[in-house]
């Protein structure tokens, strides 16, 4: 059987989706590749999305990029986790911190063994047991990648950059394996009267790119995936409501915190996130319980440093794309759908996309069977992000608006539903194979936000409450003696990556 290759790959914008595909695709088949990447500087980019988690590590790893040189170029800097304040009820605050909490103990991961302490009289904290978060609260920061002889990881971190800057310097590097840039503005897009393909695109100038298959990376428009193809969007607003943000960058203050902070406020929350030279913060909130100068000024009076910039306004739908690909284009980043950046996740689904299109990569035929897979896994990892994301509106104990009031009331989806109900039920967590978070992330958010199991695994009885107290103690001194040997977040980054 004949299998035609594909030859040219257009990248349809920049910012950091598209330069993220630009640069993988470059680096791992840019030898078999023509790869163009077209976008106009007309064009503005949404640049809020300036928090990771751990997988961003992922990314310079296939690239082969020095992360101090990274953080040092896109004035980054480490992020060992998210605090969340206010989110389960007023005056609360957990953190979803990254690596592990505490150890396991034969068959047993460790948190059974926390549970059955608070049933026998402990009254020590989850996240005693997490050295990520012991690091992340004393603003400390040191590689570690484990602890000694213990059998313990280290830290595990992420990164907080400017992503302006980091779509800057993946162009560079792209262009540097051969990425072409074309500068336009894209006015027509012409499908294939065969087949109604992607045959090429019109610039304002006229001029005219083929191609033979198309990423689209424009953004909350999906220029090609929509305004070409027409391929439909699910709006999951039912469940998350919140349909604007505000953002603005202000002045830094110290201590230089090596994790990003959510805020729940009356219809939404606030999220701050530090740079090595400013802050990061935005406002994502629900327009239909709190009106826009009111959001305005809830904002603005909680920045913790004087404003940078006027505070852009932003409007989504949050939901996804009915196909991520749908003949011969593929949708990364904004183009693909939109979940608020509560956790994080857009930069990563960007890294999932084009990892799962290089392992699906098509030739000229466009297997059907290919791309119905594809579609299949993308859209099962952004249900499941939806519903991670969905766990945190839902479990809270807030009385004070109606906006609370209403997610605690809402019907949630079949299966975050059943893992509620039953960690609340036994303190039990599985995770699907396609899942992007661990137990431990869920363990930490349901625990935060006050599910509490009515049982333990009975093999957590099997130790005696002697035991018990020293397996705890024991790993409460490991975190204490390792987080006094780090230096400071800000110490760490003057010595290593400072821009």
């Amino acid at each position: 059987m004949s299998h035609i290759p594909v030859k040219k790959v257009v990248i349809v914008g920049g910012g950091t989706a598209g330069w993220i595909a630009a640069a993988v695709l470059a680096k791992v088949m840019g030898q078999t590749l023509d790869i163009e990447l077209v976008e106009s500087d007309d064009i503005g980019t949404v640049g809020v999305g300036e928090a990771t988690i751990p997988q961003i590590r992922l990314l310079l790893d296939v690239l082969g990029l020095d992360e101090n040189d990274f953080l040092r170029n896109t004035n980054g800097t480490i992020k060992l986790g998210i605090q969340f304040n206010d989110w389960g009820k007023l005056g609360d605050s957990y953190m979803h911190a990254f690596g592990e909490v505490g150890r396991s103990l034969g068959m047993l991961p460790f948190y059974p063994y926390w549970l059955k302490s608070r049933t026998t009289g402990g009254n020590s904290d989850l996240w005693d047991y997490s050295l990520n978060y012991q690091a992340a609260i004393a603003n400390r920061y040191t590689p570690l990648q484990r602890l000694g002889d213990t059998g313990m990881g280290g830290l595990v971190h992420a990164y907080h950059f400017d992503a302006t800057r980091v779509a800057a310097y993946l162009r560079q590097y792209a262009e540097k394996w051969g990425v072409k840039r074309t500068e336009g503005m894209i006015v027509e897009t012409v499908l294939r009267e065969t087949d109604g393909f992607i045959e090429s695109m019109v610039l304002s100038s006229g001029k005219q790119i083929q191609g033979d298959l198309f990423i689209d990376c424009s953004g909350f428009r999906g220029l090609l995936i929509e305004g070409a193809l027409n391929t439909g969007y699910e709006d999951w607003t039912h469940w998350l409501p919140c349909n604007r943000a505000i953002a603005v960058p202000c002045e830094s203050v110290e201590p230089l915190q090596p994790y990003t902070q959510s805020r729940a406020h009356k219809a939404g929350w606030q999220w701050r996130i530090p740079l090595q030279n400013r802050t990061g913060n935005g406002h994502v909130y629900c327009s239909d319980y709190i009106s826009d100068d009111e959001a305005h000024s809830v904002f603005m009076n909680n920045l913790d440093g004087a404003a940078l910039a006027e505070p852009k306004l932003l409007k989504f739908t949050p939901g996804r794309r009915r196909k991520f690909w749908n003949k011969n284009c593929v949708a990364l980043g904004l183009a693909s759908g939109f979940m608020e950046p509560l956790e994080s996740t857009s930069i990563h689904l960007v890294q999932s996309g084009i990892d799962r299109l290089i392992k699906m990569f098509p030739d000229k035929g466009f297997s059907q069977v290919n791309t119905d897979e594809y579609n299949r896994q993308s859209i099962v990892e952004f249900a499941r992000v939806r519903d991670f994301i969905i766990l945190h509106y839902h479990a809270n104990q807030r009385t004070d608006s109606q906006f609370w009031i209403d997610r605690r009331e809402m019907s949630i989806p079949a299966e975050l539903r059943r893992k509620m109900d039953l960690f609340a039920d036994s303190g039990q967590i599985y995770r699907n194979a396609e899942e992007l978070f661990t137990e431990v992330a869920w363990l930490q958010v349901m625990i935060g936000q006050h599910i509490v199991p009515n049982r333990y695994h009975p093999m957590a009885g099997q130790i005696t409450q002697q035991q018990l107290e020293q397996f705890l103690e024991q790993l409460r001194q490991i975190n204490h003696k390792a987080v006094s040997g780090l230096s400071s977040h800000r110490d760490f980054i003057n010595k290593n990556c400072a821009g």
